[in-house]
């Protein structure tokens, strides 16, 4: 069965503003008709017009409304410009400005495990393995060949539309899943994994890992142990205080947060907490079970003190939980707009079709005085139909403030989107993968002109770029 509709959420779309600005207060109004079935009230759901109807593809890759086009680069296999080949798995991914107006710098993560072999930049044979520098190389399989999970970085001419160079920039970690950008020009690689020294690798996994953006070559891999060792998803930096916000994607996993010592040097320590529903200790958000909340509820939020961050027994969710802190349904791709951050717990919801969660700091956030006026945590969208949104996972902000989702829905017979959600709560498509393959999309990012848009598909290795008439989305209903 292939789903080719558009469908929306209820409510209507306010005029179009920066990032993320459009978003406050949109919870309130938001997705509540879209827990409805279908069969009970066929009219809650209706079309709306988006960038208009997807248009077949030629190539049969990826399908977009009328007047954009896409361009791919940057292929698992390509011999980049230090001679190591790209590796696979094309996962998150962000932008960053280039010292060229024209040109935009991206880092990628690629989420190879230690078990995957063959598919990392020494080559299926790791027959360029005497090229790498071993004092840049974090860990090694038991059997001595280097890890191949990391990231790369390329430079893009956004006026050509063309790569100019990729090279490889993190090497020897593991399941290099999502992360994200700091206020300072670097990315934050998170490995989606506790696998342990001694269990088919020799150092512990399960860590954060700082790559600068303008740095050509390979980052120094220097864990930062103090954010924790968990199956880490994605981070976000609130740019006015310097706490870190972090997803774990596991089905009974903790939103943590990090309050460094330092607002720029992450290495040098800090506090790692765990959200907790101040008036529902021990919250389950996923409403799979029994109904907690509704799209639009709001808790107020504590965090709680956790110990022991480096966690050798994968335990750092269970000593949250029992402390009292909310547990989240695969929490994954995370982005920081203004003043409130939004996330994806992927698997969450009474269907288990993903749910999108809104975070609003305390003013006096990480202070003494945040218990009088604590954050609030919201649920802001839940999918009740697959065809509205299905697996959430990386998602961004526009620079109009529309929410870019990817899904990441393996199935032999549904195909993954890229969903819009945008200010008011409507849901529309903006793009299918149509490859038969039926990969996740990942990574998604908008260049900082906004003019082009980015993201991979996972299981092709591939990452394109997409422009277009931005401007002339329109929330018509047309049904």
């Amino acid at each position: 069965m292939q789903l080719s509709r558009r469908f929306l959420l209820n409510g209507a779309l306010a005029s179009t503003v920066a990032t993320s600005v459009a978003f406050a207060g949109l919870g309130q109004r938001a997705n509540g008709a879209v827990r409805v079935e279908p069969s009970a009230d066929p009219g809650y759901l209706s079309e709306i017009e988006g960038y208009g109807a997807l248009q077949p593809d030629p190539k049969g890759f990826i399908e977009l409304p009328a007047g954009f086009s896409y361009t791919t680069f940057s292929t698992f296999g390509d011999v980049m410009d230090d001679g190591f080949h790209v590796p696979a798995l094309h996962d998150g991914m962000a932008a960053f400005p280039h010292l060229s107006p024209d040109k935009v710098v991206l880092v990628r993560n690629h989420e190879i495990k230690h078990t995957v072999l063959g598919v990392g930049p020494l080559g299926d044979k790791y027959q360029l393995i005497d090229k790498i520098d071993r004092s840049r190389l974090y860990d090694h399989a038991s059997d001595g060949i280097p890890l191949s999970g990391g990231t790369t970085t390329l430079i893009y001419d956004l006026k050509s539309q063309r790569l100019e160079s990729h090279y490889l920039s993190l090497t020897g970690t593991s399941t290099n899943c999502a992360g994200g950008s700091t206020p300072w020009g670097s990315w934050l690689s998170c490995e989606e994994t506790t696998q342990a020294a001694g269990d088919g690798v020799k150092k512990d996994h399960g860590y954060v890992f700082e790559v600068p953006s303008g740095y050509k070559g390979l980052a120094a891999p220097v864990p930062i142990k103090t954010m924790g060792r968990f199956n880490h998803e994605a981070v976000c930096i609130d740019p006015r205080t310097g706490i870190v916000y972090m997803t774990e994607d596991m089905s009974d996993g903790a939103f943590y947060r990090y309050l460094p010592n330092d607002l720029r040097y992450l290495h040098k320590g800090g506090r790692l907490q765990a959200l907790a529903f101040r008036d529902v200790p021990r919250a389950t958000t996923s409403n799979k079970y029994s109904q907690l909340w509704k799209p639009g509820d709001r808790f107020a939020a504590v965090w709680i003190d956790l110990v022991d961050v480096e966690s050798p027994d994968d335990s750092l969710r269970t000593q949250a939980y029992l402390k009292g802190a909310a547990r989240f349904s695969r929490g994954e791709g995370i982005h920081f707009g203004n003043n409130e951050m939004f996330f994806a717990c992927t698997s969450g919801g009474a269907k288990a079709y993903g749910q999108l969660m809104r975070y609003i700091p305390s003013p006096y956030e990480g202070t003494d005085r945040e218990k009088d006026q604590p954050g609030q945590i919201e649920l802001f969208v839940e999918s009740g139909d697959l065809r509205v949104l299905d697996y959430a996972d990386n998602l961004t902000t526009s620079p109009w403030g529309h929410l870019y989702v990817c899904e990441d829905r393996y199935s032999d017979i549904l195909f993954n989107h890229l969903r819009i959600v945008t200010p008011e709560g409507k849901v529309t498509t903006f793009a299918r993968n149509v490859d038969g393959g039926h990969s996740e999309w990942a990574g998604v990012t908008f260049s900082p002109d906004g003019s082009t848009l980015f993201a991979n598909i996972q299981g092709n290795g591939v990452t394109v770029a997409i422009t277009g008439p931005w401007k002339q989305f329109s929330d018509r209903a047309i049904a």
